[in-house]
């Protein structure tokens, strides 16, 4: 891994307003000519931590999981820690899906990031030199009605070719009846799918969702418990039904990417080199913060 660069003492803009610029400029960027939109599969041969059936598994059906990456303590730890972010977030106004981008300045956040087991599984998918550029907590509150619409997430992104493995690492339970994800397994072999605007009357947490889709197969959920993750492909059709359930589901995405991707809109400034080499020094690597700071001060646990 290369050296880390100083932590830079200014004050940086929130990673999650810059995110809604970029897409929000875009009518689309689902069918960007820049990006090279085909899944690349895993070589099970090379697998030292997935079984080789596991590898081909992904490569079929753009999902596997779940994998219990954290034991009950952990996984309770984990959601006190969350806890005490959201609440730092709601007394700035924020709702429960602002926490975006800010593992540079979330001790918490980087290390769920940088778990050695969640990165022992994504290496035997996109090999050993292993970026997470993004984090993003989707939280769903008890009653939220916001939809998560059908949608591939890679036609969001500015990166190209799509090599981005998504770790769904469960802070809740996680199942149909509280707005887990749901998926359409394999359809990340069909490239790029067409999208249109949603309607407001969709409540859509996204602005675009896929059309046509029903042809590919049938929506599946798999639940999850608190501690456990599922990896999924960036290319997989996926989305999510309102939480109609009086329990809260969170789960925390960590995009892992190839250290040989690339981004068209300076997407690389953000990110953990977290395993094997960036030759390029491409990626800037930001350093385990101290604690929790995502406004400047310190988030106290069990005082907020």
């Amino acid at each position: 891994m290369n050296p880390s660069p100083a932590p830079d003492p200014q004050p940086k803009a929130d990673p999650e307003d810059d995110l809604l610029t970029i897409l929000r400029d875009s009518p689309s960027i689902a069918a960007d000519s820049r990006r090279q939109a085909a899944f690349i599969p895993g070589d099970p041969a090379r697998a030292r931590s997935l079984r080789p059936e596991q590898v081909e598994a992904f490569n079929t059906q753009g999902i596997i999981g779940p994998f219990a990456v954290y034991d009950a303590s952990q996984a309770l730890a984990n959601r006190t820690a969350f806890d005490a972010l959201l609440a730092s977030f709601r007394a700035q106004g924020k709702d429960s899906y602002a926490i975006n981008g800010f593992h540079d300045r979330c001790a918490t956040i980087w290390d769920l990031a940088t778990n050695p087991r969640i990165l022992d599984l994504v290496e035997d998918l996109i090999g050993p030199d292993i970026v997470a550029w993004g984090t993003h907590f989707f939280c769903k509150m008890p009653g939220d009605g916001k939809t998560v619409g059908w949608h591939q997430d890679a036609t969001y992104w500015p990166l190209t070719p799509t090599r981005t493995v998504t770790a769904w690492i469960a802070i809740d339970d996680s199942d149909l009846s509280n707005g887990g994800m749901q998926v359409v397994p394999g359809s990340h072999r069909h490239g790029p799918l067409p999208v249109v605007r949603s309607p407001p009357e969709t409540n859509n947490l996204l602005w675009e969702q896929v059309v046509g889709w029903e042809h590919l197969g049938k929506p599946a959920c798999i639940p999850l418990r608190a501690g456990e993750c599922t990896l999924h492909s960036d290319l997989l059709l996926h989305g999510s039904e309102p939480n109609r359930s009086q329990r809260r589901r969170c789960g925390l995405t960590v995009r892992y990417a190839a250290a040989s991707v690339r981004s068209w809109k300076d997407w690389n400034g953000n990110a953990i080199r977290c395993r094997g080499e960036d030759r390029a020094s491409y990626w800037t690597h930001n350093p385990r913060p101290a604690d929790d700071r995502p406004f400047g001060a310190p988030v106290m646990f069990g005082s907020n």
